[in-house]
């Protein structure tokens, strides 16, 4: 029985309202870490473009909600724009004009304003992730195999019921999902794995099986499927398959390892893209990520959160990125700074930004030209 979908309004309501929130979280790094050491701020904008509503505080930041709802900014006492270009520093000043602008604090002030941005969001996916944990208990299940598929890449690289999977590709499994978390990134390739068996390890080479997720618009995103269960043929518990109560301190343990167990899933998967194992098609730009938070609302609240963490998650690794426009960048500016022991120049640093702006500007042509092409077909 097919459900009803969540609908073109709830799906745009379920976008601005979680996207707004996960900027909000972001700037707000900025912020308040900008506060911390003394800057004065201008601006807090959730949304870009001309403003809705706002209202300013007592300390003179103008707080507001602009008409265009894909992104936000906070805008530091000096800055000549939203971006506050490493380069702009403004002239004529008094000391104490200086002594609340951004760009005369000291370098390592002026990097952690711009990674508090990023780092937030990388919280915020790990306080949600563990509490998830606590509040659902954390399953575990030892990594070895009850059954084996006919005719999968398990079967014919010749695991066996019985054994225990220690390591893929050389990353170490610790439980049952670390095997799916990490053979659906390699579809079609042999990977070499490493099994005990009888007390003895032995290494065998399986080749990945291709299976496909269809969306909604009928894209098609392959994934491995080494072909092992920790089910008997029968059914019944799976082996060795414990629910643990992990109180605060193991979930937030627990909470990491998946962040970071994602993250590194993350970069392999943009690896593989760089060297064409996996189609660029695969990404996706804002039309996709609104049906995935709509779809994500619909089915319930629980899955709407887990949803916004993994997309805090992804603008927390992307806005890292070296890339000059994102807060990578500034930090890679910031870098060169320290090494050469003064910034570097302003037309070094506006030859970056345009590179950097032309680069964005490509990758978000790439992704919504996936997007109309998967929704025309």
């Amino acid at each position: 029985m097919e459900t009803e979908g969540p609908g073109l309004f709830f799906t745009i309501a379920a976008f601005i309202g979680g996207f707004s929130l996960l900027v909000f979280i972001h700037e707000w790094g900025h912020y308040i870490v900008g506060r911390i050491f003394g800057v004065k701020i201008e601006t807090f904008s959730i949304g870009m473009g001309k403003e809705l509503i706002g209202r300013t505080d007592k300390r003179g930041t103008r707080w507001k909600f602009s008409a265009i709802p894909l992104g936000g900014y906070v805008k530091f006492y000096g800055d000549a724009s939203a971006a506050s270009n490493p380069g702009d520093i403004p002239e004529g000043m008094t000391d104490e004009e200086k002594a609340v602008c951004y760009h005369f604090k000291p370098l390592w002030q002026r990097a952690l304003i711009v990674f508090a941005g990023p780092a937030v969001n990388l919280i915020a996916a790990w306080m949600v992730f563990s509490g998830l944990v606590y509040m659902n208990g954390m399953v575990v299940t030892d990594p070895v195999v009850v059954t084996v598929s006919e005719n999968s890449g398990a079967s014919e690289a010749g695991v066996q019921s019985r054994d225990r999977i220690l390591e893929i590709d050389g990353t170490e499994v610790e439980r049952f999902d670390d095997i799916a978390r990490i053979i659906r990134l390699h579809p079609g390739q042999r990977l070499e794995m490493i099994v005990e068996r009888d007390g003895q390890e032995t290494v065998l080479y399986p080749v990945i099986g291709i299976e496909y997720f269809v969306d909604r618009f009928d894209n098609q995103y392959p994934y491995g499927l080494l072909g092992v269960s920790n089910y008997s043929e029968e059914g019944g518990t799976p082996y060795t398959r414990r629910i643990e109560d992990p109180g605060m301190f193991l979930s937030l343990h627990e909470g990491g390892r998946r962040l970071v167990g994602t993250t590194k899933s993350m970069f392999t998967t943009l690896g593989q893209m760089l060297l064409g194992v996996r189609s660029m098609k695969e990404l996706g730009g804002i039309p996709r990520i609104a049906n995935a938070l709509g779809e994500a609302a619909h089915a319930s609240v629980e899955y709407f959160v887990w949803m916004l963490a993994m997309l805090s998650l992804n603008l927390g690794i992307i806005n890292l990125l070296p890339i000059p426009v994102l807060d990578g960048g500034h930090l890679l500016y910031y870098g060169l700074e320290a090494l050469k022991g003064s910034p570097i120049s302003k037309k070094a640093q506006e030859a970056g930004f345009v590179a950097g702006f032309a680069l964005m500007l490509i990758f978000m042509l790439l992704v919504t030209l996936n997007d109309l092409q998967s929704m025309a077909l």
